[in-house]
């Protein structure tokens, strides 16, 4: 089993292998993992697969994480691998220490995490907990460090995302005026203005989804 298979493999499900490390006793992951890697959506191929999904098809609850357990859990069955994914309810996976322990994921300037190819728009649908030892290349650095503008810091509208902290409760209420229509339609200002971000070919479609999620939430 390689890494070149595996990132194929993923491929096919409409998933991406944004990183992975081999696990020490700190990294809380479980017993007999020797590989970890993390999955993410494979843009910009996913928002229209999984919209023909079973789970968006029949209009129930939850249909990404639903369509991330069916898919995911299929495949650590076929690998003899454990399936980790970032909801479920407490207690929650500790996916933000894990991508940082992959090297190809970093802190932001505004503390959400930047990856070196998805940008700001990194996010997880699950990951795999393998038994096999799998090389892995030498991360690339943070692409925060050859950003000189780093435009993150000030994108937000509202003010409720800057270097200094995040305040949620005022982020959702800008979603719900007329300066906020563009955020809650096309995705959070502050990730679409990363360089990273904008290479990166997520559908307009899928952040207006996330966003509809979050105010909801």
């Amino acid at each position: 089993m390689t890494l070149a298979a595996l990132e194929q493999a993923a491929k096919a499900r409409h998933l991406t292998v944004l990183g992975g490390f081999h696990p020490t006793a700190n990294d809380k992951a479980p017993k007999g993992c020797k590989t970890l890697l993390l999955l993410g959506p494979d843009e910009p191929a996913f928002w229209p697969a999984f919209t023909q999904s079973p789970e968006w098809q029949d209009r129930a609850p939850n249909p990404m994480d639903r369509w991330s357990t069916r898919v995911i859990d299929a495949w650590a069955a076929a690998l003899d691998a454990h399936p980790l994914y970032p909801f479920g309810g407490a207690p929650f996976q500790p996916f933000y220490s894990w991508a940082l322990r992959s090297g190809r994921i970093h802190a932001s300037p505004v503390q959400f995490l930047v990856h070196d190819q998805a940008g700001l728009f990194v996010s997880f649908r699950g990951a795999l907990a393998l038994h096999d030892h799998i090389d892995l290349p030498p991360p690339p650095p943070s692409p925060c460090q050859s950003c000189a503008a780093q435009p993150c810091k000030t994108a937000c509208l509202s003010d409720a995302l800057t270097p200094t902290g995040y305040d949620v409760p005022k982020c959702k209420s800008f979603l719900d005026t007329p300066e906020g229509a563009a955020n809650l339609s096309t995705g959070c200002s502050v990730r679409r203005v990363c360089p990273v971000s904008q290479k990166f070919g997520r559908l307009p479609a899928q952040s207006a989804y996330h966003m509809r999620q979050f105010k909801g939430a």
